[in-house]
């Protein structure tokens, strides 16, 4: 049985996700699901392979899982783990590889020319299909909504359920829609329409949900930028997102290295272009976005719902989180956050390190200098979007203009690793959370798109990106 029966007049893409994958119904809210695809990294597997281990059980399809290194390594170049001087992410490393070698699972380590960022390296190798259900001990496993795919991030002792079973005990959650429409203003970004909808909602304003982001605006976003848009829906308390797949997923995946090919390819597309909501579906909650009133969004709190438009002033607390946010953050009511002086910039994380990603900031910075207070650099996604930007000759105007040009990981999107800001500095960031501390102890955040990181970047301060872009016509 599923929660969504075969004679359901019309169902969500989500829905439709969830019956597919369905083996039983456990209870009126919660199924056992399939899982197609499990990807797993060194911080967040131990503990559940130490816990099959323990049960003396094996893993059940080993061909199923991926393992990824990116959450501790530097991103300096090193010859070695012997050159990890953090003992404690060292052993996660050589762990994570015993584990992969006494279970035969694919694994993309430190020195695997496929290795970087585990939501970027998945879709670049074509792992994620439309029509799949994807788990990773990780919350912004959601990114793969955009193909079409239903991705949610596990805890460790479903990531060993997973091992085991290939399935989870999985709670159902009730549709959204967030129809975006309208063209998006130059200057804004697949980063700030996110940014948009968690402001709108709250950061609990889906939890319970399953989003799915549909119109104009959606439609005409590349696959990269939905990847962004799913990515951070997370943001709000979903714990899923998708975009019915179209054309362009379709075109992304043709030919890479995982994607089916020829005759499967084929009779892949006839499911795929299946994967949409039905008309008459029902949502149990609509958002409405209008794209053309959208502006470059900064974040001014500790909590990517607490943004405003760069042109615009932080606003009044409205209660005790509000009020904390303001004295973490050294800012007041009324303020405006246009020239508010910054100390580092940093370019990366599974949101914004894709190539796409890379070539809009190198654009802004072509020409320019990173202001001489200012500590900036660049970590691509993955060792093949730092392959594609070396050979676009991208890294060249990240080095000239000042930025550092660093190997593949999540680096400083979480202080997990080398890559930590220190207590009290001020850092524009292209990456999903800015949680007190999350760049380092006393570090104060502010999320905005990756051209908006380049433009405070050189200016020392949070500006308007559009104004530099101006200059460029």
């Amino acid at each position: 049985m599923s929660p969504y029966p075969e004679n359901s007049m019309s169902l969500t893409l989500y829905e439709k996700l969830v019956r597919q994958h369905t083996v039983t119904q456990l209870d009126d809210e919660h199924v056992l699901l399939y899982v197609d695809f499990h990807i797993m990294n060194e911080y967040t597997s131990p503990q559940a392979f130490a816990g099959l281990h323990t049960a003396d059980r094996p893993v059940w399809r080993p061909q199923a899982h991926l393992a990824v290194v990116d959450h501790v390594n530097p991103t300096r170049p090193i010859q070695s783990l012997n050159d990890i001087e953090d003992e404690g992410g060292r052993l996660q490393i050589e762990t994570l590889s015993k584990n992969c070698i006494r279970h035969n699972i694919q694994l993309f380590d430190l020195f695997d020319p496929r290795q970087g960022i585990e939501h970027i390296v998945v879709p670049e190798n074509g792992f994620a299909w439309p029509g799949m259900v994807i788990a990773c001990g990780d919350s912004h496993t959601t990114t793969y909504g955009a193909f079409g795919a239903l991705g949610f991030g596990i805890g460790t002792s479903e990531i060993e359920h997973v091992l085991a079973t290939q399935t989870l005990v999985y709670k159902t959650l009730k549709p959204m829609l967030v129809q975006v429409d309208g063209i998006l203003p130059i200057g804004v970004t697949a980063k700030d329409v996110v940014m948009a909808f968690v402001a709108k909602v709250g950061a609990a304003g889906a939890s319970g949900f399953a989003v799915e982001f549909a119109g104009s605006t959606i439609a005409a976003l590349s696959v990269e930028a939905r990847m962004t848009i799913c990515n951070m829906a997370v943001e709000a308390g979903a714990r899923a997102a998708v975009i019915a797949p179209d054309q362009k997923v379709f075109d992304y995946l043709d030919g890479r290295p995982h994607a089916p090919k020829g005759a499967d390819m084929v009779a892949a597309l006839g499911n795929w272009q299946t994967l949409q909501s039905e008309p008459g579906a029902q949502f149990d909650k609509v958002v409405h976005l209008d794209a053309t009133m959208i502006e470059p969004l900064v974040t001014w709190g500790t909590s990517p719902d607490q943004s405003v438009p760069v042109t615009r002033t932080i606003p009044n607390p409205t209660n005790d989180a509000d009020h904390r946010a303001l004295d973490y953050m050294g800012l007041f009511a009324g303020q405006s956050l246009s020239g508010l002086k910054i100390d580092r910039a940093f370019i990366g994380s599974c949101t914004n390190a894709r190539i796409e990603d890379l070539r809009k900031a190198a654009k802004i910075l072509k020409g320019h200098q990173v202001c001489s207070d200012v500590t900036a650099i660049v970590v691509p996604g993955s060792k093949d979007v730092r392959r594609v930007a070396e050979a676009e000759g991208l890294d060249a105007i990240f080095r000239q203009a000042g930025f550092e040009w660093r190997g593949s990981g999540c680096s400083m999107c979480l202080a997990m690793n080398d890559d930590i800001a220190m207590a009290g500095e001020r850092c524009a960031s292209s990456t999903n959370r800015n949680f007190e501390g999350r760049q380092g102890r006393g570090v104060r955040t502010h999320l905005m798109s990756p051209e908006m990181v380049a433009a405070a970047a050189v200016n020392g301060a949070i500006v308007d990106v559009r104004k530099m872009m101006e200059t460029h016509q």
